[in-house]
């Protein structure tokens, strides 16, 4: 038996979470008299009141979180939070349908950074500032940083963190669960205010560099300029960008022990290697062709394949050039970055490293196991004997991330759109990635997409952000059954 009680009481406490995390927004808008604090006045009062009704219409002793409860609890709080987060759009009228409102929340809060507004800069400050800290928000995944809190109400966390950490594992940095999230959002924060400072030193006003400082580290891509990093020529700014979307991609527990000075612990993480390695090793071999065809100088040339390679890969979905512009081969390359994702347990979406090493190590075992049929061989990812189960899991998730993949392109096809604009839109969209190819290149918008388009691309979105399994288990019958 399902205990929906506990699951509304979480979900009261996580709107007004999400009510006060509106707050920041309404001083700037405050501050540059954009005429949008009512708007988002109004979407606060109603988010933290509906909360407070749910919270305190159960008690104490209705809560039992269980695995079931905990998978329930992440996909119900991320639609709660799409609903209520497209609140200061709409009364804002900053967008008219709920399909254009639902989009641009969800691309917030899965870090996708695909956008259906036409012209970013008229839109009121304090509206832009909300766009930006639903990336921020769903960067880590606001589930991390409830379980850091939960115990203070009585409510334990270990079933969501499970079910919200990105990637397959969840590494710990400490034994109990609510110190692992509350070092994660230290280092998450930390770094959020280090690149805040380099972005303003570099030349940003303090509210564009806030807005992409929050974007960055959430692997998000929305900025406060139509251009996105294009606007900024500055290599400073871009180098800065570069270092934090590299970072914002890394297993931040990896980053946690560098920051600590245990580097043997850095160097024994596979996934990272491997990481790092694809990112220069495709960034240095790419740099000569678009020199060639970019007509621009070597370092002007190294530093735009540098940055796209990064943004694609770590899914924060930046620009500073069209990829799309040099030559075919050169832009399904870099589709093809669509289907990579950063670390497990970074802010990226998308596939993550770790999957792709262990389907490629496994692949290269298993031509061993053919020659050597009774010889015992072992896949190993840091040092570590992976499980079967671990790696039938991984293969199941690749399957069903491909069939997805397929089947969406050809809904999308269905609905009119040309092949590639389909294939762009659901890998994208899949991927929580940003631009894409076709109509949905790195200088175009989603603005364009029917309502039922739009709503089909947000579902994707969700998916994609949530692992798949932590929402399609919803739609099994035996999830629901009482044993």
């Amino acid at each position: 038996m399902i205990h929906f009680k506990a699951i509304g009481k979480i979900m009261g406490a996580l709107l007004m979470l999400f009510a006060l995390l509106m707050l920041p927004g309404v001083g700037f808008a405050y501050y540059f008299e954009s005429g949008d604090e009512k708007s988002l006045l109004t979407s606060i009062a109603v988010t933290f009141i509906v909360g407070l009704l749910l919270f305190f219409s159960f008690s104490k002793q209705d809560q039992n979180i269980r695995k079931r409860e905990g998978y329930l609890i992440v996909s119900t709080s991320w639609i709660l939070m799409s609903m209520f987060g497209m609140l200061p759009y709409l009364i804002s009228g900053t967008f008219t349908t709920f399909s254009d409102a639902i989009f641009e929340t969800i691309s917030g809060l899965t870090t996708t950074g695909a956008t259906v507004l036409t012209d970013i800069e008229v839109i009121p400050k304090g509206i832009l500032f909300w766009r930006s800290m639903t990336q921020w928000i769903g960067g880590l995944g606001i589930i991390v940083l409830t379980v850091a809190i939960f115990p203070l109400l009585g409510i334990g966390g270990i079933e969501l963190f499970v079910a919200e950490s990105p990637g397959p594992t969840s590494d710990k940095l400490h034994p109990r669960i609510r110190e692992t999230a509350k070092r994660l959002w230290f280092v998450y924060l930390g770094l959020t205010l280090v690149a805040g400072l380099l972005y303003f030193l570099g030349g940003m006003t303090f509210y564009d560099a806030v807005n992409h400082a929050l974007t960055t580290m959430a692997t998000g891509g929305f900025s406060t300029k139509n251009a996105s990093m294009a606007y900024y020529e500055s290599p400073f700014i871009q180098y800065t960008a570069i270092i934090f979307m590299f970072l914002a991609g890394t297993n931040f527990t990896v980053i946690y022990f560098g920051l600590k000075g245990k580097f043997d612990r850095v160097w024994r993480s596979d996934e990272f290697k491997a990481y790092a390695s694809v990112v220069f090793i495709f960034a240095i071999l790419l740099s000569f062709p678009i020199f060639y065809y970019s007509e621009q100088t070597y370092e002007k040339a190294f530093r735009d394949t540098l940055f796209q390679v990064v943004s694609l890969i770590t899914t924060t979905g930046y620009v500073t050039a069209d990829y799309t512009s040099y030559h075919i081969g050169l832009t399904l390359v870099f589709f093809m970055f669509l289907f990579f994702g950063g670390s497990a347990g970074s802010t990226s979406g998308g596939i993550k490293f770790v999957r792709h090493l262990t389907f490629v190590k496994n692949t290269w075992l298993e031509f061993k196991r053919i020659v050597h049929p009774r010889a015992i061989v072992p896949l190993k990812i840091n040092g570590d004997r992976v499980t079967g189960k671990i790696i039938t899991h991984i293969m199941n998730f690749l399957l069903i991330y491909l069939m997805i993949f397929v089947l969406g392109s050809v809904v999308m096809a269905l609905m009119g759109y040309d092949i590639l604009t389909s294939f762009g839109a659901v890998a994208t969209c899949l991927g929580n990635v940003g631009p894409a190819i076709g109509k949905v290149g790195p200088m175009d918008n989603f603005s364009f997409f029917s309502g039922p388009a739009k709503i089909f691309l947000s579902f994707l979105m969700l998916l994609g952000r949530l692992e798949l399994f932590t929402i399609l288990i919803l739609f099994t019958p035996f999830f629901w059954r009482a044993n």
